[in-house]
Parts: structure tokens; sequence; C-alpha cells
């Protein structure tokens, strides 16, 4: 038997600072306010599994090991995503981006009768990464919200290094990660 371990994994709608791609309702909320507008969202009834970038790259680094130690155990599928309280529409998320943002916008909808179909609810079963890696979220939806929301309002200040404040990020995470295990 070869030591050999294959997986592939798969994560929820992920969100964190440094995303600037068009299209993503964060980024796109995060464009909307720093120009002082009212974000827009296409769908706003479309539940998604939000969780900060974080999350899902501390299963797959979980997984790693994992599959170092016990290769053939720890290969197949693997799904990484938030509490399923955490699955909320894009309009919620858009309001409490306006909400950490400190701006008394409304969110407004974009209608566009020739954007392609998306689904109206996606989930996420993470029970095995749960139950096989003992793995599980740190952060709650808003939680993730609030941290992803500072990186885009510290990016806009002058004297921004990106590396050095996401590295905080993550050692505030591990912390929180470490602080939440000790429990």
């Amino acid at each position: 038997a070869s030591g050999i371990s294959v997986s592939s994994v798969r994560a929820g709608n992920v969100i964190g600072g440094g995303d600037w791609a068009r299209d993503r309702l964060v980024p796109d909320c995060v464009r909307a306010l720093a120009g002082g507008r009212s974000p827009k969202v296409r769908n706003p009834r479309s539940v998604r599994p939000w969780q900060h970038v974080l999350e899902p790259l501390s299963g797959y680094l979980s997984l790693a090991s994992r599959q170092l130690v016990e290769p053939h155990r720890f290969s197949g599928a693997w799904n990484f995503g938030p509490a399923a309280k955490d699955a909320l529409p894009a309009l919620k998320i858009a309001e409490l981006i306006v909400r950490y943002w400190g701006s008394s916008r409304k969110v407004g909808i974009k209608s566009d009768p020739a954007a392609p179909h998306e689904a109206g609810l996606l989930k996420l079963d993470s029970s095995k990464a749960r139950k096989e890696l003992a793995w599980r979220p740190v952060y709650r939806v808003e939680e993730a919200l609030e941290r992803t929301v500072v990186w885009y309002k510290a990016a806009g200040e002058r004297r921004f290094d990106a590396l050095d404040f996401t590295r905080r990020q993550i050692e505030e995470y591990s912390a929180h990660d470490r602080e939440s295990l000790a429990r």
C-alpha cells in the first residue's frame, strides 16, 4: 500500500480582505461604500453558506496534517462550511456590511433580466469534517463580516501594509481558535 493520500475539498462562500473581484457581493459592497454610494444586490433572497476565508484554510491544513499520518483514512471528499445558521440571504449580508462600515446607506436591488440564473439556496454539509477531523468554524458570520470590513477599511488608509495586517488577522484567528478549543 502506498503512502499517497488524495482528497478533494470544497468550501462555502468565502469572504475576507483582499478580494477585489467584480460581481462578488462583498467587494462590490465595499467599492460602493468607499465611493459614497449605496450597495446594490442582484439576488437579495439567495442564501449562501458564508464564512471567513481562514475557516476552510484551517480545515485544509488540519486535513493535510492528518493525511500525512494516516494517508488512506483521510483520502476522499471533504466539505468545510459554516454552521447552518450562518447561511444567510445576500441582502442580510449587504446590510451587515453597511452597518460594520458605519454607513447609514440603504441597500438597493440591482435588477438585471439578462443575468444568469443562480440557485436560491446553497448549503454545505461539513459533518464529516466536524466528526472525523474535529474541525469546526471559529467565527460566526457576523464576526467574519466585521473582520472583513475592518480589513477593507484599513486598506483605504495611506500607510496600509496588506501583508502585516493580514498576518495580524491570522494571529487573531489562531488565538480565537485556541481559546475556543480550551473551553
